[in-house]
């Protein structure tokens, strides 16, 4: 079980999944995500950043001097920046492809995971759309994965943009979505034999019923995206069951898709109670 927070730390370590879609082009967004929710670790997908050039310093000055970061040129790349010391930094490849799409680490007792699943494309039909095959083949091979890596009682947080939307509360429109992909009945089959892997509890919907609307994307095509809110939850935050009792708090930020230059997605936030100090319900 969780050993505790490090020295300094408060009653509560907060974790923060962001696809910042760039993040030297949004390095003042992240900055103000710092000075509005202050973290004490975040998780970034679509980084876009060869490792070389990640704005380590500029991360540091941040208040993060703890990164692991796994990039490319002009597309994917994760990274996870911490107040506290990581440990067991470890790049995982699946799918046959080094794409830099998943990075996990130690900090304060846990496993954290950034994770970015693929997008899939536009035809939800495998044999036709090699991109929609590889999304449904990258989802299977984080499964068998992550079996082998966690037991529901290993404590664990996995967290990013996972590219599916499995509830009917997770699109705006249910019907309607059925053949887009994100929220196409086979991916929401592959995405729940992921969560089954290691007992994955959902930490938004401990926090909010199945039956409320949660949005964290919002697509750059809608000149207002308020006004249109054709929204989906596409990012997410998850735990081993061993985590579940200290799970403190859930929020989107969703104000962060204003930011400017905005990303398509808005921040998550995940609060944890240090071991043995959940609130008594």
């Amino acid at each position: 079980m969780n050993s505790g927070w490090p020295d300094g730390a408060g009653p509560v370590l907060r974790l923060c999944s962001w696809n910042i879609n760039s993040v030297r082009l949004r390095l003042p967004l992240l900055q103000r995500l710092v000075q509005e929710a202050a973290p004490d670790v975040i998780c970034l997908q679509e980084t876009k950043c060869p490792d070389p050039l990640f704005p380590a310093v500029d991360c540091a000055a941040f208040g993060y001097p703890h990164q692991a970061v796994a990039g490319m040129k002009g597309y994917n790349g994760v990274a996870i920046l911490s107040r506290h010391p990581l440990q067991e930094i470890r790049v995982h490849d699946w799918g046959g492809k080094q794409d830099c799409r998943h990075i996990s680490a130690r900090v304060a007792g846990l496993t954290v995971h950034s994770l970015y699943i693929p997008a899939g494309g536009d035809e939800p039909d495998p044999a036709v759309n090699p991109k929609f095959a590889y999304k449904l083949g990258y989802l299977s091979a984080v499964a068998e994965g992550l079996r082998a890596l966690h037991s529901p009682e290993d404590p664990a947080v996995l967290m990013g943009d996972f590219n599916v939307a499995p509830l009917p509360s997770d699109v705006w429109n249910h019907r309607r979505m059925l053949r887009i992909i994100t929220h196409t009945p086979v991916e929401v089959d592959h995405l729940h034999r992921l969560q089954a892997s290691s007992g994955w509890v959902d930490a938004a919907r401990e926090f909010i019923p199945p039956d409320t609307r949660i949005s964290t994307w919002w697509s750059y095509r809608a000149a207002d995206w308020r006004a249109a809110d054709k929204g989906r939850r596409l990012d997410h935050v998850w735990v081993t069951p061993a985590l579940k009792p200290q799970l403190a708090g859930y929020q989107v930020l969703s104000d962060g898709r204003d930011w400017a230059p905005p990303s398509d997605h808005a921040p998550v936030l995940l609060d944890l109670y240090r071991s043995g100090d959940q609130a008594c319900s």
